[in-house]
């Protein structure tokens, strides 16, 4: 790729900024760097992030900023050549609209550099990072495809935050349906169906039971009275009429001699 031809007044910060271009060996190959020219203590105010020369991009690109959830920002000046790192020396904080130092301060001779997730949340043009420090995180493409510990102790700009906690909580929500085997809208109305189904047939046993339970009450109830209005049942009757009633199997019974004693009553 040829080299970005400016179309702002260069140099755009002289007194903070120098900007060294180098050529590869291939005509359209080149890469940029920008180094401090300035002392500035840990979160001091190291470029304003003004309008002009910024503008609102219409659309995100590799020399865009994001701003926001579907804002982006055209630099417009040599800020642009400030390149990635995963141990950065500036923040820049586009709720503010400021470049900030980071954490270590800044001293002439350090390279200008910033940690693009803490802008981007998807990039189009993801990298191979090659910055060479412990926290090195390898390929770059944006906040969206990195976890939680590989963000961790980073400055993100509020938006990214935002999308951060939108993803997990989708995450989240996804296992836990996984769990439940609710993955699927289909099979989740099919199991609310099937749960109303089983309600409706355990009333309706209960509610057979009930019922059955009544119509065996009364045919009970008028067998018995049947029973009596024809002497059944009635002790004195069968004694006066010498039937007789079983006192138990005797010991002959028991040893299959007869069928059994039968003591008459008199």
């Amino acid at each position: 790729m040829a080299p970005i031809n400016p179309h702002w007044p260069q140099p755009s910060h002289p007194s903070l900024q120098e900007v060294i271009i180098s050529s590869g060996t291939n005509a359209d190959e080149y890469t940029t760097k920008s180094i401090s020219r300035v002392t500035l203590p840990p979160f001091a105010v190291f470029a304003k992030l003004s309008f002009p020369p910024c503008s609102v991009a219409p659309e995100p690109t590799y020399a865009t900023v994001q701003m926001g959830r579907d804002a982006h920002l055209s630099l417009n000046s040599d800020l642009l050549y400030i390149n990635h790192s995963c141990d950065p020396s500036l923040i820049f904080d586009t709720s503010s609209f400021n470049v900030l130092v980071g954490p270590k301060g800044l001293k002439p001779g350090d390279e200008l550099t910033f940690f693009y997730p803490s802008t981007e949340w998807h990039m189009a043009q993801p990298f191979q990072c090659h910055c060479a420090t412990p926290l090195c995180r390898g390929t770059i493409s944006g906040a969206r495809d990195m976890t939680p510990s590989q963000l961790e102790g980073y400055f993100l700009n509020a938006h990214i935050r935002s999308l951060i906690e939108e993803r997990d909580n989708q995450q989240q929500q996804q296992q836990q349906q996984q769990q439940q085997g609710q993955s699927d809208p289909t099979a989740l109305a099919l199991q609310n169906v099937l749960r109303s189904a089983e309600k409706s047939l355990d009333s309706a046993r209960a509610a057979l039971q009930t019922y059955l339970g009544g119509v065996d009450g009364a045919a009970g109830t008028t067998t018995t009275a049947k029973a009596k209005a024809n002497g059944a049942g009635d002790n004195k009757a069968s004694m006066g009429n010498g039937v007789g009633t079983r006192s138990g199997p005797t010991s002959r019974e028991l040893s299959g001699e007869m069928d059994g004693d039968t003591r008459v009553q008199v």
